[in-house]
């Protein structure tokens, strides 16, 4: 196991009811901007919820976060932040509205463009704070220091990460989530199993403790994620998923292991120029990291099949072919699709879609070998 040091100072809230609790949680003399997307909060009862806790509070109102943030969007709620004199951010809502309200967080009080946090990874001295309310079990962004967020004059969509720009706190109450929209759902799945696997998926440091919870968390999310579709409502279904979505991506199960990420660097593009939901980048092209890297890989893909998918007969590289398609398999059963083709994505759009690789100069891969060049050829595998 490699050498680490871990601090996640999130308070979590958990369960039925737990959004009654906000006020507490909140400085009394702050005044707080709530930030949230594109209104469905108030068809499916949480913004009451909300706005009833926050009745002794001065607070105001910024909605209209999309679903992959734009920087755009964020620099308005940045200037209004700045105009009403806010104190205190509170993100209502799943990653996206959560990352957009960190980035708000950060570019508030950073001295210089605010572009510069994500194009030039410029470090950030200074943070508002900031609370939530989860409302989509997902991206694990309500207990971890990262954001991703779209320029869309550009095309770009980028990543940044800082210990200040943790939540004070998360209210996660899975009842919230009951309404949500399958689509929504599925994507929220397929997200917290792949953000398992970019910690996992990489090559053995004889990590127990990392790899055995990892791999339960998989295995959580897999059964979990193939009955909640047909049982919406069903409380214990959905508390399991949000916390294992939760657990996939605060930090616990990254520690002292190799971590890849290059399905996200390479998906980025996918969203940014063509529009598709971040799941749905990642359902396309870890099938496609799995399969041209197997051999790399090979050590963990055999126990991520024998532990999470029961795959322990056949030679090494059947065991290994059959995880792959398990994986994709496993996507599908959710609704995703898995080629780039479905979403009428050419061969001739592979060029433009592994410009930012070679803009940023990123060197991706628990081993930084893939280049453009290669992820062109991880694309190739998915038309």
């Amino acid at each position: 196991m490699n050498n680490f040091t871990f601090c996640n100072p999130v308070k979590v809230v958990f369960g039925k009811g737990t959004i009654a609790r906000l006020s507490t949680l909140i400085p009394r003399d702050a005044k707080v901007l709530m930030i949230y997307g594109g209104g469905s909060i108030k068809k499916n009862g949480i913004y009451e919820q909300v706005i009833g806790a926050l009745k002794d509070f001065r607070f105001a109102e910024f909605p209209g976060i999309e679903a992959n943030p734009h920087y755009e969007t964020c620099m308005q709620a940045v200037e209004f932040v700045k105009k009403e004199k806010i104190d205190f951010l509170l993100a209502v809502g799943g990653g996206s509205v959560i990352d957009a309200t960190k980035f708000i967080a950060s570019a508030v009080p950073f001295e210089g463009d605010p572009w510069d946090i994500l194009s030039k990874g410029n470090e950030i001295k200074r943070a508002m704070p900031l609370g939530a309310v989860l409302t989509l079990a997902a991206t694990g962004s309500e207990m971890n220091e990262r954001a991703v967020i779209s320029r869309v004059s550009i095309g770009k969509k980028l990543n940044f990460a800082s210990p200040l720009i943790f939540s004070q706190f998360a209210i996660m109450d899975p009842e919230v989530t009951y309404s949500l929209p399958a689509r929504q759902v599925a994507n929220g799945v397929v997200d917290s199993f792949i953000h398992v696997i970019e910690q996992y998926l990489t090559y053995p440091v004889n990590a127990k403790v990392q790899d055995a919870f990892a791999e339960s968390l998989m295995k959580i999310i897999v059964e979990e994620g193939r009955k909640v579709l047909a049982n919406p409502c069903d409380y214990d279904i959905r508390a399991n998923l949000m916390w294992a979505a939760t657990n996939a991506l605060n930090g616990w199960i990254g520690q002292g292991v190799p971590q890849d990420w290059s399905s996200h660097r390479i998906g980025y593009a996918l969203t940014a120029q063509f529009g598709l939901d971040h799941a749905e980048t990642l359902a396309v092209v870890l099938p496609g990291v799995m399969q041209y890297l197997q051999k790399e890989k090979e050590e963990k893909m055999l126990r991520l099949g024998a532990s999470v998918f029961g795959i322990t007969s056949g030679s090494i590289s059947e065991r290994v072919e059959e995880t792959i398609k398990i994986v994709e398999l496993f996507f599908r059963d959710m609704g995703l699709r898995t080629r780039l083709n479905e979403y009428g994505i050419k061969e001739s759009d592979l060029d433009k879609l592994i410009e930012p690789i070679i803009q940023m100069g990123w060197k991706l891969g628990e081993h930084a070998s893939i280049d453009a060049p290669i992820a062109r050829e991880i694309l190739k595998l998915r038309l």
